[in-house]
C-alpha cells in the first residue's frame, strides 16, 4: 500500500536583489493637480460673488431672493466643481508617471484613483483657504436674519421703525401739541417692555392695553376712541413686523439648508469629474509616449 504524503505549506523564498516595492501613487503630479483645482475653485468662486450668485440679503428690495439664490447657487457650485475637478484630475493624469508592464485595467483604476485623491486633496485644501467654503455667504445671511428675528423689538430706541412707532403713538393733536400730561416719565420705554413681554407670549393682556390707551389719552389729549384705535394698530403693526422677521429666517434657514445639500451634491460630481479626467489624461499620455 502506497503512503500518502500530504504536502507541506508553500515556501517563498524572497530574491535579495528585487528593488523595494514602490508606491503606485505619484504623489507629485497629484499635489499639481491639486493646486490647479484649488486656484481654479477660488477663482470661480471669486467670480460668482462678483455675480452675486454668492451673496444674499435678508433685507427687502436688497441683493437676490432667497429662492434665486439657492437655484443660482446650486447651479454655480455644480459649475465650480465641474470645472475645477476637471482640470485638476487632467493634469493629474497626464503628469503621472507612466507604469511599464502593467495591464489596461489597472491602469486605468490608477488614474481614477489619482483622480479621485486629487480632488479629496484640492476639497481639504479648500476648505483649510475659505474656513468653511462656499457656504460662508450663505451662513452669513441666515445668521443675519436669525439675530434680527431673535431681538424682537430689544433695545427700540435704537431701532428706527420702533421710535417711530412709538412717536406715532405719542403724537400729540390739535391744542394738546404742547401738553406733556400730568405724568413727567417718558412712557415710550414701559411700552418698549409691554411689546418685548408680548412679543415673547404672543400675546398683550387686556391691562397692558387699557394701561396704553390711558397713556395715550393722557399724553396727546385724543378721545378715548382714536387711542384705542392707535394702540390697536400699533400692537397690530409690530406683531405683523415680528411675524415678517420670523418668516424671512425661517426662509434663509432653508436656503441654508438647500445650499448645504446641494454642496455635498456638487462635491459628488466634483469627484466623479475628477476621477474621469484623470483617466482620460492618464490614457492621453500613455498614447503620446
Amino acid at each position: 500500500m502506497d503512503a500518502i504524503i500530504t504536502p507541506g505549506p508553500a515556501v517563498i523564498t524572497a530574491d535579495s536583489s528585487s528593488s523595494p516595492p514602490k508606491s503606485a501613487a505619484s504623489w507629485p503630479s497629484i499635489i499639481a493637480g491639486a493646486f490647479v483645482a484649488v486656484s481654479a475653485t477660488l477663482i470661480m468662486i471669486t467670480l460668482g460673488s462678483g455675480l452675486g450668485f454668492a451673496s444674499v440679503s435678508p433685507w427687502t428690495n436688497e441683493g437676490v431672493s432667497v429662492t434665486t439664490f439657492a437655484i443660482s447657487t446650486a447651479i454655480w457650485l455644480i459649475l465650480t466643481q465641474w470645472i475645477s475637478a476637471g482640470l485638476g484630475g487632467y493634469i493629474a493624469g497626464r503628469l503621472r508617471t507612466r507604469w511599464a508592464g502593467v495591464h489596461t485595467h489597472e491602469v486605468f483604476f490608477r488614474d481614477t484613483a489619482h483622480g479621485l485623491i486629487t480632488w479629496a486633496v484640492a476639497t481639504v485644501l479648500v476648505a483649510g483657504v475659505l474656513t468653511s467654503g462656499v457656504m460662508s455667504g450663505v451662513g452669513a445671511a441666515g445668521h443675519a436674519a436669525t439675530q434680527v428675528a431673535s431681538a424682537g423689538v430689544q433695545g427700540a430706541a435704537a431701532s428706527p421703525l420702533s421710535v417711530y412707532t412709538l412717536d406715532k403713538l405719542f403724537r400729540p393733536s390739535g391744542a394738546s401739541s404742547g401738553s406733556s400730561g400730568s405724568n413727567s416719565l417718558d412712557p415710550r420705554t414701559e411700552t418698549a417692555h409691554i411689546i418685548a413681554n408680548a412679543l415673547a407670549t404672543g400675546s398683550v393682556p387686556d391691562a397692558d392695553r387699557a394701561y396704553l390707551v390711558d397713556q395715550v389719552v393722557a399724553r396727546t389729549g385724543v378721545s378715548q376712541a382714536e387711542a384705542q384705535a392707535r394702540v390697536d394698530n400699533f400692537i397690530s403693526s409690530v406683531m405683523q413686523a415680528q411675524a415678517k422677521l420670523k418668516a424671512d429666517a425661517d426662509a434663509a434657514r432653508k436656503a441654508a439648508a438647500q445650499a448645504s445639500i446641494y454642496l455635498a451634491l456638487s462635491m459628488l460630481i466634483g469627484a466623479f469629474i475628477a476621477s474621469v479626467s484623470a483617466a482620460v489624461g492618464g490614457r492621453l499620455r500613455d498614447e503620446h509616449i
